[in-house]
This record gives structure tokens, sequence and C-alpha cells, in this order.
């Protein structure tokens, strides 16, 4: 787990910081992402279908999050599964503009690219 430091206030006599986790961002993005009509779930590695069958949540499985060498900038990679009829360029546009506005509305750091695998569609008509 990668924290960062965000400068919060600082004055003569004051200053703080706050450091988040990636994870947390990583949550983040992927609440936008599976916000998103036609995003059907996301895909975490062999090391979070583990947790997953262990009953422990992992909201944020199928993102990975990365941060720049000057810690002001973070990347998001996720991996997406999809629902059977929709269109892929949209989804994956409305994604990357959704998870970007929440990653610098809610931690206020600049997010510089969001990469979107598309690993699976789903055909299961519910």
């Amino acid at each position: 787990m990668s924290m960062e430091s965000i400068k919060h206030s600082q004055t003569e006599d004051f200053s703080s910081e706050v450091k988040i986790s990636s994870d947390v961002i990583a949550t983040i993005a992927a609440l936008a992402a599976t916000e998103v009509e036609g995003i059907d779930s996301l895909q975490g590695n062999i090391t979070n279908e583990i947790i997953g069958k262990l009953g422990i949540k992992n909201v944020s499985k199928g993102v990975e999050i990365t941060f720049d060498p000057s810690g002001e900038n973070v990347e998001a990679s996720i991996a997406a599964v999809i629902k059977y009829g929709y269109s892929i360029p949209d989804i994956v546009k409305t994604v990357q503009d959704k998870v970007k506005s929440a990653i610098e509305s809610m931690v206020g750091m600049n997010c510089t690219s969001v990469n979107i695998d598309i690993v699976g569609v789903n055909v299961n008509k519910k």
C-alpha cells in the first residue's frame, strides 16, 4: 500500500499534512467506474479473488493506482467487464471522465491518465 502526502495548510505557526493511501484512491476510482451504465464489474488479480472468496469485501479490486515521483500526479488502471450490447468506446470515455473527475475532486491530486482494460463481456440477460 502506497501513501502519498498532500500539504493541507501552512502558516508560520501551523503546518499539517494529509496522507492518502493508494487503496483509498483505488476505491474512489472503482466506485466511480462501476456507476457507469454498461460496466458489469471490475476484475481483480488472483490475490483479490482469494480475498473475495474469504468473504472480505474489496471494493477496489480491478484498480491499480500509481503515483509519479513528485507525488502530485496519479494514474489509474482499471480492468473491467462490460455488459453485452453497449458501445465499448462510449463506456471507456465515460469511465475515464468519471474516474478522473472523482479522483481530482475528492483527493485534490491531478489524474494524468485513466487506462481501461476490457477483460470480459457479460452476456447473461438478467
